[in-house]
């Protein structure tokens, strides 16, 4: 397999991968709708197009095409895509897709002999350009082919990425890490709310959160994350919004919990903790919306109708 890819979707993840995909000398074909986005990629070496038409032209046989769009849009980008294939050429939706759509694309694809991974992508926008985690579903031979060409080594992290099974596994192992990262985000928001709003102690949440990050039992990213988003915003958080938001994994792991007859309180814990947020913010609905900005850049300052709060 020859290191070069095309790529559908630019936003914060698509963006800093092929940025460094570039770093690493891949060929690089790129659209998305937005055109100054592609611009943008081209200024570093990518080559741009105005349509996925041109993208499909501008691959050589046989070619890999990565989606990287929200979960609604990869079916309308999938209809416009496949017919534009060839028997051999592989899709890639490297999102948060639900799993079931999935192996359904899977199927109707392999109708056509089009290939088809599933590739959940774990580390947010600093991790799609300097080391990602992924997690992959699909035929293995696929997995492997792409794993020779040296695609995982240069987009993830050491050890950073793994075959999970057939399809739908990748997306499915993605979204049940999501889920466990809405009940880790919600243990970290009560635990710093408590020591927020303790009457005993008058707390330096900063170095709370820095003691933590070195060599504690609960030392990850995420208390890091939190780390810093205290040194930017204070301990009150006042310019973070009390409404923390959900993108729809946390539900999804719940929904297939019970499907399975798993018992999951604490991810739905966190889900009921969130929709309360919505119309009553709160100091936990701020903390999970900082770590929310600061690894997945999400759009989570304060609202000119919230109250404040201490």
């Amino acid at each position: 397999m020859k290191k070069q890819i095309g790529y559908i979707g630019l936003g914060k993840m698509g963006r800093n991968m092929v940025l460094g995909l570039l770093l690493k000398k891949w060929g690089i074909v790129a659209y998305n709708r937005n055109l100054e986005k592609v611009k943008e990629v081209v200024e570093q070496g990518a080559v741009g197009t105005s349509s996925i038409k041109e993208l499909v032209s501008k691959l050589s046989a046989p070619r890999v095409v990565w989606v990287m769009v929200s979960h609604q849009a990869v079916g309308e980008i999938i209809d416009e895509l496949a017919p534009l294939l060839h028997k051999g050429d592989l899709i890639i939706d490297g999102g948060n897709s639900p799993y079931q759509d999935s192996r359904k694309r899977s199927k109707e694809l392999s109708k056509k002999g089009i290939e088809f991974l599933d590739i959940g992508v774990s580390g947010g926008p600093g991790g799609a350009l300097q080391g990602a985690c992924m997690m992959v579903g699909g035929k293995k031979e696929l997995y492997e082919k792409l794993n020779k060409s040296g695609f995982f080594a240069d987009t993830c992290v050491e050890k950073g990425y793994g075959y999970m099974g057939g399809s739908g596994s990748g997306h499915f192992v993605k979204m049940v890490h999501n889920g466990v990262e809405y009940g880790m985000m919600q243990s970290i928001a009560e635990g710093f709310d408590l020591m927020r709003h303790s009457k005993e102690f008058e707390l330096d949440l900063l170095k709370v959160a820095d003691v933590y990050s070195h060599g504690s039992v609960i030392t990850s990213r995420l208390v890091s994350w939190m780390q810093n988003g205290y040194k930017k915003y204070g301990k009150d958080l006042n310019e973070i919004s009390g409404r923390a938001s959900a993108s729809g994994e946390g539900k999804w792991t719940v929904e297939a919990g019970k499907r399975e007859n798993i018992s999951m309180p604490a991810i739905q814990a966190s889900l009921d903790s969130r929709a309360a947020s919505q119309k009553k913010p709160s100091y936990q609905g701020k903390v999970v919306s900082t770590m929310r900005g600061e690894f997945g850049e999400h759009p989570v300052k304060r609202g000119e109708d919230e109250p404040e709060i201490l």
